[in-house]
């Protein structure tokens, strides 16, 4: 921790690197969540190949989102063993466990035949 109580340097690089990934994890969802909503709603390209593509599009962005996750997690390895580190890992590390989560079931659901 640096001298005041405030972050060091390679910690607010992290933070800000990792406020950077977990906004592109939030986006590669959302557009996740949409693509999902116009499939339900029929507003799909309709023919079951299509919806294997639009399925597997899902599949990637939530990956991606994961990966995101993951990478922000790295950033605060090594040497940054702060209350704040710490304090930002616990969380990152629950929306990893969710989006793993919502992966398991995208995938299941790219598995069923109908």
């Amino acid at each position: 921790m640096a001298a005041g109580g405030g972050m060091s340097r390679g910690e607010a690089a992290a933070v800000r690197d990792c406020v950077d990934m977990l906004g592109d994890a939030a986006d590669e969802l959302r557009e996740s969540a949409e693509e999902m909503e116009r499939m339900k709603e029929g507003r799909g390209s309709g023919t079951q190949e299509a919806e294997r593509f639009e399925i597997s599009n899902v599949q990637t962005w939530v990956s991606a989102a994961l990966t995101n996750d993951d990478t922000c997690l790295e950033g605060f390895g090594g040497d940054l063993p702060s209350s704040v580190s710490e304090l930002v890992r616990s969380q990152v590390v629950n929306v990893a466990q969710l989006t793993s989560n919502a992966l398991f079931f995208i995938n299941k659901l790219a598995s069923f035949e109908p």
